[in-house]
């Protein structure tokens, strides 16, 4: 993931990066029974997958934190 990709995903909703992490854990898993299966060359691209997910993970538990510290500011 790219840094500009990396930013727009700061600026995405809760729920749209809730999405994007099933497809790409979904992605993930396909990618490991090809490897397991012999099929895949690129063994770097499971490595990417899971960086990838982290990232948007890491987003997603910033925004929680955010809202929760809104609400506790109330």
């Amino acid at each position: 993931m790219k840094i500009k990709e990396f930013n727009s995903l700061k600026s995405e909703e809760i729920k749209k990066l809730e999405d994007l992490v099933s497809k790409k854990r979904l992605l993930l898993l396909k990618n490991a029974v090809k490897i397991a299966a012999g099929k895949e060359k690129n063994l770097k691209q499971a490595w990417s997958q899971r960086k990838e997910i982290a990232q948007i993970l890491t987003i997603l538990k910033e925004k929680e934190i955010k809202k929760w510290n809104f609400i506790k500011a109330k």
